[in-house]
């Protein structure tokens, strides 16, 4: 299995605004109360056993409430796995965004910094989304990394239920021989207009992306030095760096951003994995997800998954409506809505209208 987990933990909590903000990203957020999104996704690492370390690789200022939610888990996991969070659970702050392949790059850097007595290899998981079960995640998992270990970078393909226009697909060629589920990528697209996504469901070969990979880290910095050399030439003075020693946030070990880190990221490029690997490699590969997924991107998915019914608000001659508030809230006349009040501010939505949400964040902000 992988010897270490990376969890992608940034984000400016715009789609689910203003449940989720700035300093209180989606990750932090919980269906039912419980559990938030971010706990889920260490939980499934933790499933995995891991060797070496679980990575949470976040931005400036989210670094204490991940610590606390890591710190909360404490007495919901077993002896065994609470060690493994207090030894082995790291949390990295980046100086800055720059999208997805730069702090996977760090991090692959940086374990072998950390612990260059064995080979390394690493699974990048999401740190916001729904996934389960367990048991199929991990089955899955080992898949992946069976294929990865052939030098192959793996992606996890979700069987789309429907021909949304709201996610990257993913057009499967050949099934690798030993390994069931796991077929070649022969192409990655971006986001479809509905004419196209209609086709691709027709056709019967798409996935969509669910924005998880494996892979070798050596046969990763290599690959990606091959497809997008100016990323790898912006870490170079990184490999000959020393690393600062990790300080504790609370029991979570942490390391903020130190000189070469910087240095390193003043230079890189701000581009998605997708975008700087994923689509230029031709050893690309998709293990066909048998996990149920969602990546509760808008608040039409989190009304899907919610279990917080709202016992408060009034509803009258009010039809299929949504309330996700702090205060009651009394609906009349109308229907298909969506009302949200959270953090002193309100959100009235049209239901099918989530992609406009963003949008209201950032006027907000």
């Amino acid at each position: 299995m992988f010897t270490d987990v990376v969890i992608l933990a940034g984000g400016f909590g715009e789609r689910l605004w203003p449940a989720s903000k700035a300093d209180f990203p989606k990750q932090f957020m919980a269906l039912d109360g419980g559990i938030s999104f971010l706990q889920h996704s260490i939980l499934r690492s933790l499933a995995l056993n891991p060797r070496g370390k679980i990575v949470i690789a976040t931005r400036l200022g989210l670094e204490n409430e991940i610590s606390k939610q890591c710190e909360a888990l404490f007495n919901q996991v077993t002896e065994e796995q609470k060690k493994k969070l207090k030894n082995d659970l790291l949390i990295i702050s980046e100086p800055f965004p720059k999208h997805t392949t730069a702090p996977i790059l760090l991090c692959s850097m940086l374990l072998k910094k950390l612990d260059s007595s064995y080979k390394h290899s690493m699974l990048v998981l999401t740190s916001d989304h729904i996934i389960g079960p367990v048991s199929a995640f991990v089955n899955d998992a080992e898949r992946a990394f069976k294929s990865a270990s052939k030098n192959h970078i793996v992606t996890f393909g979700i069987q789309p239920y429907e021909p949304s226009v709201g996610y990257g697909y993913i057009l499967t060629g050949n099934m690798e021989e030993d390994n069931p589920s796991v077929f070649k990528i022969n192409e990655f697209k971006e986001k479809p207009d509905q004419k196209t996504a209609e086709a691709y469901i027709a056709a019967g070969n798409c996935r969509w992306n669910s924005g998880m990979f494996a892979f070798d880290c050596d046969f990763f910095e290599e690959e990606l030095g091959r497809c997008t050399p100016e990323v790898t030439e912006a870490f170079e003075s990184f490999k000959s760096s020393s690393l600062p020693s990790p300080e504790k946030i609370g029991e979570i070990s942490y390391i903020k951003p130190w000189d070469a880190m910087i240095a390193a990221y003043d230079a890189v490029p701000a581009i998605a994995i997708d975008k700087s690997l994923a689509e230029k490699t031709k050893n690309a590969y998709a293990v066909l997800a048998s996990f149920n997924w969602d990546d509760v991107g808008s608040w039409d998915s989190f009304e899907k998954h919610c279990k917080e019914k709202d016992n408060n608000s009034i509803f009258v001659d009010s039809h299929d409506c949504f309330v996700y508030s702090d205060i009651p809230v009394a609906l009349c006349g109308v229907n298909d809505v969506t009302v949200v009040i959270k953090n002193g501010k309100a959100l009235v939505m049209r239901k099918g209208c989530s992609n406009l949400v963003r949008e209201a964040a950032k006027k907000f902000n």
